[in-house]
């Protein structure tokens, strides 16, 4: 028979090489640590433009602060499932979360394009407006993008591609939900269509270059 204390002792050895393991905060925590610097943008912009024109456009048409709140809700949701996607057990199923938000956000925001196609005359889509809109989205999507990655970077996702593209969605969403502030035209088509490409194309790159960097991560651990 083998030597017990040769057992114990092969145990003692190998648990000594251990280092200890940083116990990750629960995803909400995370979550809300990712939030508020979406927060601080958001206050940043609103001491530039203040509130007064966002709040009375909204008065005139509803369905942007719907279309708003959507965003908002779809930028909650989409991180604090990335982060619980992070957790090994976690169901893939938590990645339909964002979808309510998705659809109250995309939803209002047609409802305001069919307004305008009904009774035209509102402030629509400049030229200029369209490039404005696509630099402005993708332009605060990357820094929130880097800072979800750099938080999720310790978790090790088993599903890296699925998680970097609800970092994608959840950053454009904020993004959109931080354009309300300095935004000065109505939903039409065109702003719609704008808002989708920009959403698709940061959620795509998220998806390849979000996606590796997190599965390198999985593979390191």
């Amino acid at each position: 028979m083998s030597d017990p204390r040769s057992h114990h002792s092969l145990i003692a050895a190998l648990g000594a090489e251990l280092a200890p393991v940083r116990r990750l905060r629960p995803p909400w925590l995370r979550t809300l640590g990712w939030l508020a610097v979406v927060a601080l943008i958001a206050a940043g912009l609103l001491l530039h433009y203040g509130s007064a024109p966002m709040l009375q456009r909204w008065r005139g048409a509803p369905d942007l602060a719907w279309a708003g709140l959507g965003a908002v809700l779809t930028a909650v949701a989409a991180a604090w499932a990335a982060f619980a996607l992070a957790v090994p057990g976690r169901r893939a199923a938590l990645a339909w979360l964002p979808l309510p938000g998705v659809l109250l956000w995309l939803g209002a925001s047609g409802l305001g394009c069919l307004q305008g196609w009904i009774a035209p005359g509102d402030h629509a889509v400049g030229e200029h407006v369209i490039p404005d809109c696509l630099r402005f989205i993708v332009g605060f999507s990357v820094p929130l993008s880097v800072l979800l990655v750099w938080l999720l970077r310790r978790a090790a996702p088993l599903r890296p591609v699925l998680t970097a593209v609800l970092v994608g969605l959840a950053s454009a969403a904020a993004s959109a939900s931080l354009l309300e502030i300095c935004h000065n035209v109505d939903a039409t088509a065109t702003d719609l269509a704008v808002h989708v490409l920009a959403v698709g194309l940061v959620v795509a790159v998220n998806a390849a270059l979000g996606g590796r960097l997190l599965g390198g991560v999985a593979r390191k651990a």
